[in-house]
């Protein structure tokens, strides 16, 4: 449970209404469950170290890899204990973990991941205009810069080992070409 107990109805509503605009951005490219108010839909662990982050990203293949976590925060949220009680345990998930802010607390979120070393691979911050929410990148941290990308490099493709492979026969340049061109006239 999050050390913020009770949100204001407003700000729940619209931390909410962000997890789901979020939730179709990510479907995109993962498979994203979402943990909205108390729900707790999806967990990343298990037993009772089991954490319920807002969004679980995962792979959308069969073995639903974890790739990341992201977490939705509020005015009232970006405060030393949400940090310390929810950021620290989330930095240290195996995927990335991002942060999604309110634009106005981008700077005390960033003093409070300095301060507690917590690892954000990406903090985005967020601001209304009407009905839309509008997102901003407001930091990618290079280390932890997509692990699962990483682990993707790092693991050979199926069925295409480098031994395996034909080498590719040199193309001649268009000079040779030319050259060779020449010397038969």
């Amino acid at each position: 449970m999050s050390p913020i107990l009770v949100r204001p109805v407003r700000e729940q509503l619209e931390h909410d209404r962000i997890i789901r605009l979020l939730q179709v951005k990510y479907r995109r490219k993962h498979d994203a469950a979402i943990n909205p108010g108390s729900e707790q839909n999806a967990a990343v662990g298990s037993g009772s170290s089991a954490l319920y982050p807002d969004l679980v990203l995962q792979s959308p293949e069969r073995r639903h890899r974890l790739q990341g976590v992201v977490e939705v925060e509020t005015g009232e949220s970006v405060n030393h204990l949400e940090a310390l009680a929810q950021w620290t345990h989330y930095g240290k998930v195996r995927g990335a973990f991002h942060l999604y802010i309110p634009a106005s607390m981008v700077d005390v979120a960033r003093r409070l991941c300095e301060d507690n070393q917590i690892r954000v691979s990406e903090v985005w911050s967020y601001h209304t205009v009407g009905d839309q929410v509008r997102f901003t990148l407001v930091q990618r941290n290079r280390d932890s810069s997509s692990i699962s990308s990483r682990a993707r490099a790092s693991r050979p493709r199926e069925g295409a080992s480098r031994r395996n492979k034909p080498a590719k026969a040199a193309r001649p340049s268009k000079s040779s070409k030319n050259a060779s061109r020449r010397k038969r006239k």
